[in-house]
């Protein structure tokens, strides 16, 4: 009797390929939700650090610091600075502030004071059916984050 070549036939190599290809159609939109929770958490995390920088520079430099949002932009920027950061376009932005503290529907300022206080606020940024608050605290000028 001759010795059988073993080895795959024709039919089992096609089916593994199609099954390969359904899974790598299927791997995009995975990674594509999961980049958006990623760009949400960064874009939190950054405009949470602008808002600590105002306020520990009004408390160095002993003068008004504030952080100006665009919400229709999505950028900030630090008064005193000439940078402006921009926000992920994925992620939507929405501003609570003091009503003196608004200017033209589009934005406003959180202001931070020689002594740590702020005129507060709270800063909401979404994506998708997530959503993060930054609370900006009047009185003592704490940020804090929360879900």
């Amino acid at each position: 009797m001759l010795p059988r070549n073993r080895g795959f036939t024709l039919i089992e190599l096609l089916v593994v390929m199609v099954i390969i290809g359904l899974a790598y159609s299927l791997v995009p939109p995975l990674f594509s939700s999961g980049a958006t929770g990623t760009e949400l958490k960064a874009a939190t995390r950054q405009l949470a650090a602008g808002l600590r920088k105002a306020r520990s520079e009004a408390i160095l430099r002993k003068r008004e610091v504030a952080l100006a949002m665009d919400v229709e932009k999505r950028q900030f920027n630090i008064s005193g600075e000439g940078r402006v950061y921009s926000l992920s376009s994925k992620v939507a932005v929405n501003l609570h502030t003091a009503q003196s503290e608004l200017f033209s529907g589009q934005g406003g300022n959180i202001r931070f004071f020689p002594d740590g206080s702020s005129t507060g606020g709270r800063i909401t940024l979404a994506a998708r059916d997530v959503e993060y608050r930054i609370d900006v605290d009047w009185m003592t000028g704490r940020v804090a984050i929360s879900e």
